[in-house]
């Protein structure tokens, strides 16, 4: 007997129902604003992820050598490889590439509530516009995503922040700080006690009195930000884009569900604007559901042409334990539109009425098993199948077949020649 490995899951076909659920519904919304499918690669080069956050980052991953002698990882996020694929075509692609793309990703890290090893999640991405539009796109499908789900107004939040503003005001105190190490800490704010997090932004370049102040600037209202742009030119930049970027969520008619919060940072280093993060707004899913924002450096990065991007990524762990809060994940539970019992020599009829209700869509399982009439009436039973359909030796004497209703346990009659007939979805009441 083999125990799976930690942080890794099985899903058994009820969970993967409700999970599949979930997935075709984040990616519909995505396709419904013209979002392209991808397919990427499981493994990629480990130096794409070295290069980019240095040689630490190999503990967090699952790298290895091949048997080529070349060194590579599971794919821990897939921001590095769709700008990959984006330089290698950049010529090529029609801008703005709008892509979306469901699959598992890989990172040795700390299992713990919503976060594994093995996880999924449906990143979401525009390269191409550094128009607050597309920010605002990108919030738009968000939100609407999560309405799709059945999430509603009490559900979640999106807390909306911009880099530029933190970094902007780093910058406007007079001291040598690591603004990187410092937007890290403020990405921490909420994680750890607060005397460890004013720690934080005194290691990073602040003196106390300094740290003091700063933190009290991220409580800011959006109705008191232009104080904050009288501190700098950066500030003042980044506060023009941001209210740019909230008038245009308006015009998307998501504004309402948008709430300004400068103390949200997103502790990776390649975002440069925009930033957002979804949270449950009750707290009962302690930590952020998803997040994302614009990244306008990192097509160059890796070699392309300089090129704009801005996207999210919500992964289905957390998702899930929302939607779970919430009440709206669907039973985790199979469904079958029919199953077709065979009594005796009648497999023939069977096969036929199977193959016409397939054709037009419905989940049909048959026996396969050559079980008894009732081993086959407790299989339907605990499939869940709304309606049985009897193909019994003596029924076929007579033309007919029998259909039971499995919720009300009543049973008819009908023709055999007319059934399934043209009906997209015959059922018990058609024949009564």
């Amino acid at each position: 007997m083999y125990d799976s490995v930690k942080g890794f899951r099985d899903f058994y076909p009820e969970e993967m129902g409700a999970r599949r659920w979930a997935m075709d519904t984040i990616e519909a919304t995505a396709r419904r604003y013209g979002f392209r499918d991808i397919g990427t690669p499981a493994l990629e080069p480990t130096a794409m992820y070295t290069d980019k956050s240095g040689e630490e980052i190999v503990e967090e991953l699952y790298s290895f050598e091949d048997k080529g002698g070349r060194s590579v990882a599971l794919t821990p996020e897939l921001t590095p490889t769709v700008a990959r694929m984006v330089v290698a075509k950049q010529q090529e692609l029609q801008k703005p590439i709008k892509w979306v793309s469901t699959r598992p990703f890989w990172r040795y890290e700390q299992v713990q509530q919503g976060r594994f090893r093995e996880f999924y999640q449906t990143n979401v991405d525009i390269f191409g516009s550094s128009e607050p539009d597309a920010d605002a796109e990108i919030l738009a499908v968000a939100v609407d995503m999560l309405e799709d789900l059945g999430l509603g107004d009490g559900d979640f939040e999106i807390r909306v922040s911009h880099r530029d503003v933190l970094s902007g005001l780093l910058e406007s105190f007079d001291a040598d700080v690591n603004t990187r190490e410092a937007i890290r800490a403020v990405d921490k704010r909420a994680k750890v006690d607060r005397d460890e997090y004013l720690d934080l932004l005194y290691e990073a370049g602040l003196n106390y009195d300094d740290v003091e102040a700063f933190d009290d600037l991220l409580e800011t209202g959006e109705d008191d930000l232009d104080e904050l742009a009288d501190r700098s030119e950066t500030v003042a930049g980044a506060i023009e884009n941001l209210r740019a970027v909230l008038d245009a969520a308006a015009d998307f008619g998501v504004r309402d569900r948008l709430t300004l919060s400068l103390s949200t940072a997103r502790g990776l280093d390649y975002y440069t604007g925009v930033v957002f993060e979804c949270f449950d707004a009750t707290g009962e899913v302690s930590r952020s559901v998803f997040g994302g924002g614009r990244y306008d450096d990192l097509i160059e990065g890796f070699g392309g042409q300089p090129t704009p991007a801005v996207g999210f990524a919500p992964g289905h762990a957390t998702l899930q334990l929302l939607c779970e809060r919430a009440g709206v994940w669907p039973e985790e539970a199979l469904s079958t539109d029919y199953y077709v019992l065979q009594v005796g020599d009648t497999r023939p009829t069977a096969a036929r009425i199977a193959r016409d209700l397939r054709e037009n869509g419905h989940v049909v399982e048959t026996d396969i098993a050559g079980r008894s009439f009732g081993s086959q009436l407790g299989y339907a039973d605990d499939v869940n199948a709304e309606t049985v359909v009897i193909v019994g030796e003596q029924d076929l004497e007579n033309d007919e077949v029998t259909l039971k209703e499995m919720d009300e346990g009543e049973q008819v009659s009908v023709p055999v020649d007319e059934f399934p007939g043209d009906r997209d979805r015959p059922t018990f009441a058609d024949y009564k």
